[in-house]
């Protein structure tokens, strides 16, 4: 089984260069002019250009305005604060200041698109400095 993330845009262009910009990842395969695949994290991302107002889920429109969902994406990096300055640099919108947790620093942020990001760095034993047996 395999797990891939699509995400819809409203300018393929931009949100290649975005995502290549801020996380190294790699364009693999393209599907016309609406799609490509990027590769470089553990699961394939797919990037899904689709025009502000189609039908998304139910009858919600999309937007991309900034935006609030319960599914985000986290990106685990080794040095937040120059992933967050790649990330800025390449067009995402910082949502407050680094903080540290037990397992480790987080900072939220949004892409180009309204879409909702979290940089991690794990610190100590990551989520295990407070996991507990299921």
């Amino acid at each position: 089984m395999d797990l891939l993330v699509n995400i819809d845009v409203p300018d393929l262009a931009q949100a290649e260069r975005f995502y290549v910009a801020a996380f190294g990842l790699t364009p693999t395969r393209r599907f016309g002019a609406g799609g490509v695949e990027l590769s470089g994290w553990p699961a394939k991302l797919y990037l899904l250009e689709t025009a502000e107002g189609m039908v998304g889920a139910g009858a919600e429109l999309r937007r991309y305005a900034r935006h609030w969902t319960p599914v985000h994406l986290d990106v685990a990096v080794d040095d937040i604060e120059a992933a967050l300055a790649r990330a800025v640099a390449a067009g995402a919108t910082p949502e407050g200041e680094i903080r540290t947790a037990a397992w480790g620093k987080i900072v939220t942020l949004a892409d180009p698109f309204g879409h909702g990001l979290c940089l991690i760095q794990f610190l100590g034993r990551g989520y295990d400095e407070i996991a507990q047996p299921a």
